[in-house]
């Protein structure tokens, strides 16, 4: 079967090589093309562009590059047609996707959407384009089956989140050498994930870093975000309990007591790795003011999205400061509120589904196409 597979950033690229080798494995006559990145090149098949051409982010640069962007989307339609797939596999990435499911539709292509734009969060009139153009949706936190199918009456497959087959699939950390090899002491660690935007970075990292001389028994690590340099960071780091660590987010993790951990992908990972942590989010005040009335949700971080409860506290805009951060520090280091913490996370990781998020994707789309044929 012919699959022709969109992924337009790092995390995309991470779910679509599992998926990819999950196809591989399952569909001996696979035969795949994709846009993704370096772990999609890995899994095989062919690398139309790399999702480093893609990633626009914000107003601005979005406007800066619109040529760009247009001539990509028009590359992409006449790439497809020239292909001619059985499947369009269309993974997150709605600015672009959305775009290409319309335009495939028309031409009779079977629409595949692996991890649902978060209409549940903003642009919920998405759902009359999704309704419209995707065939088949695979969704992978809990409560987006009950969003469409009771809310929008769209059916669509609960998978499982892929964050869960990442992490136990990487190789085990060896404690000692890690240590070794990043200049870390025997003492507790405490992760700093202030995100991978210079903007955000910045205004979370300078609040971060009031904390290692408040705590002289724990040492500091900042994970540094791959797509940032450790010059931009060095003026940070005056602290000789504070270390830098780029690139290497999940080993530090496993290797972490508590962490702090900027709003979004990470605040799951971090719960994933049974890390207790504390969730922060600061922007400009006007951003905030527009965000607080597009976005209309109970939480911020996923963990508390999907345990529809207060697991992890969150310290957003002024509640972000260096006195509430002290305070919520101190309480997840307590032994008593760590392990309510663990049992939630444990909690957290059987609501998720377990794993094979993968398998289960590449699987239905298989049987999907055949009951079509």
């Amino acid at each position: 079967m012919k699959y022709y597979i969109i992924s337009g950033e790092a995390s995309g690229d991470l779910h679509g090589s599992n998926l990819m080798k999950a196809l591989f494995q399952k569909d001996n006559n696979a035969d795949i093309r994709f846009w993704g990145g370096d772990l999609m090149q890995e899994a095989g098949g062919t690398l139309v562009k790399h999702y480093r051409e893609l990633a626009f982010m914000g107003f601005a640069e979005v406007i800066q590059n619109l040529r760009v962007i247009l001539g990509n989307i028009k590359f992409c339609k006449k790439d497809i047609l020239e292909f001619e797939p059985d499947v369009l596999v269309l993974i997150d990435y709605p600015g672009f996707n959305m775009r290409i499911a319309k335009f495939a539709k028309k031409y009779g292509i079977k629409i595949h959407y692996y991890i649902s734009p978060q209409i549940w969060a903003w642009k919920e009139n998405r759902i009359h384009k999704i309704k419209r153009d995707v065939d088949e949706m695979y969704v992978i936190l809990p409560f987006e089956k009950e969003f469409y199918e009771k809310k929008h009456n769209f059916p669509v497959h609960f998978v499982g989140h892929p964050l869960i087959d990442a992490i136990s699939k990487r190789e085990q950390v060896k404690g000692k050498k890690f240590r070794a090899k990043h200049q870390l002491s025997i003492k507790p660690i405490i992760a700093l994930l202030p995100g991978s935007r210079k903007q955000e970075i910045k205004k979370l990292l300078a609040v971060m870093l009031t904390m290692p001389a408040k705590f002289p028994n724990y040492q500091f690590v900042i994970a540094g975000a791959p797509s940032q340099d450790y010059d931009f960071y060095k003026p940070f780091i005056t602290n000789e309990n504070v270390k830098f660590i780029s690139n290497k987010t999940y080993d530090l993790l496993s290797m972490s007591y508590a962490a702090i951990v900027t709003s979004g992908t990470a605040t799951l990972e971090t719960a994933l790795f049974k890390v207790p942590e504390i969730v922060c989010y600061k922007t400009s005040w006007l951003s905030y003011q527009i965000g607080k009335r597009l976005v209309k949700l109970k939480f911020i971080s996923l963990v508390n999205l999907i345990m529809d409860r207060e697991v992890v506290i969150e310290l957003i805009q002024n509640d972000f400061n260096e006195q509430r951060l002290e305070k919520e520090l101190n309480n997840i280091l307590d032994t008593n509120k760590r392990k309510t913490m663990f049992s939630d996370y444990f909690e957290l990781e059987t609501i998720l589904g377990g794993k094979g998020a993968s398998e289960k994707v590449a699987a239905l789309i298989i049987n999907k196409n055949s009951e079509s044929n």
